[in-house]
């Protein structure tokens, strides 16, 4: 092989990571932030932000373990709106201020140094509640629980 080759090879394998998408769970409505921050303010939920990463154990395992309940499911589905960032990716979103920011420093700007980090967010991108590392299917329903919780107290007079 000569140089220009091996130059095209190694430019190939710099750039492959960079292509590689981490995944959410499978038959979740997840979107891009951006996406679901518009969604968010016009159908009035809050989001919940799955900041997670290619060949992350933690986030397979949670996706394979808590994500497949089907009470889960329909509570997530129906109470908020999903996004998922990739927290290594370099895909640009615009953010409701009109800035351009790549996934990767999305991840940063909310402290998703790890994954899996799930956050909820209201409309406007304030976290009310951080969860941290792999969650069961009790985690995820007593979030909810808190959420909602919190949401009907808000809506007494």
């Amino acid at each position: 092989m000569n140089c220009r080759r091996y130059a095209y090879l190694i430019a190939a394998l710099l750039v492959l990571p960079a292509l590689v998408l981490a995944d959410p769970p499978e038959a979740y409505p997840f979107v891009s932030f951006d996406e679901a921050m518009a969604q968010s303010k016009r159908d009035g939920k809050l989001l919940f932000v799955y900041f997670g990463r290619y060949g992350c154990g933690y986030c397979e395992k949670t996706n394979r373990e808590a994500f497949v309940n089907p009470e889960v499911k329909e509570r997530y589905t129906s109470h908020y709106v999903l996004a998922y960032v990739d927290a290594e990716s370099g895909r640009r979103l615009r953010l409701p201020s009109g800035e351009r920011v790549p996934e990767r420093e999305l991840g940063t700007r909310y402290d998703a140094l790890v994954t899996p980090v799930f956050t909820f967010m209201t409309p406007e991108g304030k976290p009310v509640l951080r969860l941290v590392g792999v969650q069961r299917i009790e985690d995820l329903i007593n979030a909810d629980d808190r959420i909602q919780a919190a949401l009907a107290k808000v809506r007494q007079p």
